[in-house]
């Protein structure tokens, strides 16, 4: 045993958040009989919502979980109103009551506030000190309802999620509706199309415990041998072969992906090992996307849609740390829709994708609802936050004495860049936000180009407000030129708008002292050194290229505020 032991990846114990739901199955003894608790824990920032989604389709009941020193966040908001929308039984539970500063009763009293939740519904423990615990476990027994389902009827199993094993293949996570799988039955599943024996069954606890069957309204595994990574679906319903099967469930809403971006490996014979290391975790996390697209830049790689910037860091990282894989990737940007003149609707993924400005009739942004939950002193320095990136006040809601729920409609591009991290440094690290996609809007957007040695590097072009393309044009640039290395010709950086170059810098070249043989004499030898140098370093400007290195993809998120 060890602690947090359902967040066992690394990533998740480096940054101490949970990143994948994780299931596990608990055997208790309340007053002279036996309850299993089937438990799926899931994350809470809102960048892995996916998640938690699938997770209330396969429950009864929730437990809503609130730290008694920090009180509710802008997460726990969203979170309970989507397991309410999927009409579970919610038990309100207060954690940490232990800690010197718990503020129990202030909390209390903010959860009875934003969430209608009576306060005597509450159960308050310590998982660490093991206070309440037995409460807790009474509460989820005698409130949640039990699962109803037939185990002698039809087999009827929802997959809600998998990952990849290179000894066992595809390893499916399923929550059955109905029926009984025992080991060595066939199996099929309907949206693949496929049938399989199921190998091996088990449930968690909390590591894989093989058993000989699996009935109605218990969580558990399957592995089937299953090497085809096309057969495996999140959401796909599993049915027994017989021909006449279980209903097909309904499976889930396909996740809305709005942060875009490329990734290319670092070496360009990487390219397959790339697209395989994808294809495995999208099976673990299938609420990412890719298809493939080449860069005149950096050569052939993937356009990959995530659902926030924490989502396509975390995704990034567990490339780079579980399938070893050396990645570039370019700058992320949100999804688009352009209506050109002859009134066709496009949606552009990135801006290379843009077209030219005179055949553009409409271009809208997406705008999203953003929640901050924040200290009431410091209301002001969010507001002005809000408002330098565009933003509208929608309202204001005042939880405590001591929080406030500030709501603002942002442009989404404001948003996932650096938001979050202004948000904390501005609240001192207790500001929280939620945010949800509402629609798109018209606003007057421009491609910017970035232009190194008079070549466009598409990847690095960037979409932009026109008020703000000179002053991030400048940004850019000037933040280029520091990351560009010297080379033996001066390069030019420049930020253009259609053919209109608005910003530019350049980076002199590296000089060789020519005449430091030449002592005294005539200085017509030293003019012939000099001139047969310049037109040395003219030939190479022409025919040379530029390294540019991955820091400088990212150098076009600096928002362009000097420092």
């Amino acid at each position: 045993m060890r602690e947090q032991l359902l967040d066992g990846m690394d990533l998740e114990r480096e940054r101490g958040i949970t990143i994948k739901a994780k299931a596990v199955t608990l055997r208790t003894v309340y007053k002279g009989e036996l309850y299993e608790l089937n438990l799926i824990d899931t994350p809470g920032h809102v960048d892995f919502h996916y998640e938690v989604s699938r997770s209330l389709t396969c429950c009864e009941g929730a437990l809503l979980l609130v730290d008694a020193f920090q009180g509710v966040e802008a997460q726990t908001v969203a979170n309970a109103y989507a397991a309410m929308e999927h009409d579970l039984k919610i038990i309100p539970v207060i954690n940490k009551i232990d800690l010197a500063y718990a503020r129990v009763d202030e909390v209390t009293a903010e959860m009875s506030q934003s969430l209608g939740i009576d306060p005597d519904d509450v159960v308050k423990c310590s998982a660490k000190a093991g206070i309440g615990i037995e409460e807790l476990i009474e509460a989820i027994i005698l409130r949640v309802p039990p699962p109803v389902g037939d185990p002698a009827g039809k087999l009827q199993a929802m997959v809600f999620d998998s990952h990849y094993d290179d000894f066992r293949g595809a390893i499916t996570y399923v929550r059955l509706m109905s029926g009984t799988v025992k080991r060595g039955e066939k199996i099929h599943l309907v949206r693949a199309n496929a049938t399989y024996e199921a190998l091996e069954i088990g449930h968690f606890s909390p590591k894989r415990k093989p058993s000989p069957s699996l009935h109605a309204g218990q969580v558990g595994y399957l592995i089937c041998n299953i090497k085809s990574l096309q057969d495996v679906c999140i959401g796909d319903t599993v049915v027994d072969s017989t021909p006449h099967p279980a209903e097909v469930l309904d499976g889930y809403q396909e996740p809305k992906r709005m942060v875009y971006c490329g990734l290319y490996p670092s070496e360009g014979q990487d390219f397959t090992e790339l697209r395989d290391a994808l294809e495995k975790l999208s099976i673990n996390d299938p609420s990412f996307e890719f298809q493939a697209e080449t860069s005149d830049a950096l050569g052939f790689g993937f356009r990959c849609g995530f659902l926030g910037l924490l989502h396509m860091e975390i995704i990034q990282q567990r490339l780079e740390n579980e399938c070893d894989v050396d990645l570039i990737q370019t700058a992320p940007n949100v999804t688009y829709l352009i209506t050109n003149k002859r009134g066709e609707e496009m949606e552009i993924h990135k801006p290379q994708d843009v077209p030219d400005s005179g055949d553009i009739e409409d271009f809208k942004q997406p705008i999203v609802r953003v929640n901050f939950l924040v200290p009431i002193d410091q209301i002001g320095q969010v507001m002005k936050l809000s408002q330098d990136r565009r933003g509208v006040q929608r309202g204001t809601e005042y939880l405590s004495t001591t929080r406030a729920m500030i709501t603002y409609d942002l442009p989404l591009a404001e948003v996932i860049y650096d938001l979050h991290d202004k948000l904390k440094s501005a609240t001192r690290g207790y500001g929280t936000m939620d945010y949800e996609v509402i629609g798109y809007e018209p606003a007057d957007l421009v491609r910017m180009d970035i232009l190194v040695n008079n070549k466009r590097v598409d990847a690095l072009s960037i979409i932009c407000n026109r008020g703000d393309a000179d002053r991030r044009g400048r940004a850019v640039v000037k933040k280029l030129k520091e990351e560009i290395e010297r080379h033996m010709f001066e390069v030019a950086i420049q930020a253009a708008i259609g053919t209109r170059v608005i910003a530019r810098e350049t980076k002199s070249a590296l000089r060789k002292n020519v005449t430091a043989k030449c002592y005294g004499g005539d200085i017509s030898r030293k003019r012939k050194l000099w001139a047969k140098q310049k037109e040395g370093k003219k030939r190479m400007k022409s025919i040379g290229s530029v390294d540019i290195p991955q820091k400088a993809f990212m150098a076009v998120l600096e928002s362009g505020q000097e420092k």
